[in-house]
């Protein structure tokens, strides 16, 4: 058996009380939105290449070298 969602610790709430609280409870818990799905990972091989190539240095002729390994 599970352990129970809510539990009144204190008061005697009349049977109103209790489905006024799970009317907002309920409410709330159904406007959280989902958890979005996981983004699409790229390739192993992408990801290998992306990580072992070299970066990009500012200056002259930075533009001609960019193209060569």
């Amino acid at each position: 058996m599970t352990d129970p969602v809510l539990r009144i610790a204190k008061g005697d709430p009349t049977p109103e009380e209790l489905a006024a609280l799970l009317a907002v409870v309920s409410a709330r818990a159904a406007a959280t939105p989902a958890a979005a799905p996981e983004p699409d990972r790229a390739s192993n091989w992408a990801t290998y290449w992306r990580n072992h190539t070299r970066p990009l240095h500012p200056g002259p002729n930075a533009w001609r070298t960019s193209a060569h390994p």
